[in-house]
């Protein structure tokens, strides 16, 4: 099985210590469940999933957030992933929603990801995202005082226009009453990396050493397509970029999401263990070790 990537045979229902190991990582205002197909979709084809809580993420809906939230930085959950992924035999393959495809895009930058699935990823820094539909979302946040040191949840309105507007009508109150407040510092720290001293969202793309696969609805107002298209410019043949026609943004679970998570299984079973062939090809010798060993490991 090259790289993890590859299943021989068909898919069994049996997942074992030995599987490759998939991570979903969610995104903003959400918690683990809203993977649940998604996990049920690749735990049936004999994968090992696993989704990690992001920290300060494990309350439930309606009560108060955690009194650290607002001032909770995206290093903050990538510390938590990362000790998560120390704990395998085996670097994941991750796919990331959101927020969840920026810290899947951090990690493949980081060494932690064997490849990525991004599902209409958030930026990182160095591309602004100017699309006026995606500051309306976040106008009441935007506009309060110190917000980048409060948690956020946006309105219902907000997100039935540009989250939630491919989701059949009766199920956008439904899917609301399940988000929970999110750290203002993160938002801060995507939509306005130019003003965190941390760098907190800085990706060298020469640091990527995994292919990726990124994924948007031509309907999101959020992440809109174009921007993913920004995103990928830096990385050449090592990230594919795939409009999903008629979607919008909240992917795992929108109508025709089985679809999504097919295309995601094979892009790590046939696609990426090719792409990964053509970077060690393609790499300098002293990097070319670093690819190879994704291919070499079972």
């Amino acid at each position: 099985m090259a790289a993890g990537f590859e299943m021989a045979g068909k898919p069994t229902t049996t997942t074992h210590e030995d599987a490759p190991v998939v991570m979903l990582v969610h995104g903003m205002w959400s918690r683990p469940h809203v993977w649940d197909n998604f996990r049920q979709f690749f735990e049936a084809r004999g994968y090992r999933v696993i989704t990690p809580t992001l920290r300060f993420h494990d309350t439930e809906p309606g009560d108060a957030p955690h009194p650290c939230l607002g001032e909770t930085s995206l290093s903050d959950y990538l510390e938590g992933l990362i000790c998560e992924i120390g704990r395998l035999r085996t670097k994941p393959l991750v796919i990331g929603h959101s927020m969840g495809g920026l810290l899947a895009h951090i990690l493949a930058a980081r060494g932690f990801a064997r490849a990525v699935v991004g599902l209409a990823p958030a930026q990182n820094a160095g591309v602004f995202n100017h699309d006026l539909r995606s500051v309306w979302i976040f106008r009441r946040e935007f506009v309060r005082r110190g917000f980048w040191r409060e948690p956020q949840l946006p309105s219902f309105e907000a997100m039935r226009y540009g989250v939630m507007n491919r989701l059949p009508e009766r199920d956008r109150e439904d899917l609301y009453s399940t988000l929970i407040h999110e750290s203002g510092r993160v938002t801060l720290e995507i939509g306005f990396w130019f003003l965190d001293r941390q760098r907190t969202t800085w990706i060298n793309p020469a640091d990527v050493a995994c292919p990726m696969l990124f994924m948007t609805g031509t309907e999101d107002k959020l992440t809109p397509l174009w921007l993913t298209h920004r995103l990928a410019e830096p990385y050449g043949e090592k990230l594919k970029v795939e409009a999903l026609r008629g979607h919008s943004h909240w992917l795992p679970a929108e109508p025709g999401w089985e679809r999504i998570a097919e295309r995601a299984a094979a892009f790590f079973e046939t696609e990426a263990p090719e792409i990964a062939r053509r970077m060690a090809a393609q790499a300098a010798p002293g990097l070319r070790g670093l690819v190879t060993a994704y291919q070499a490991a079972r």
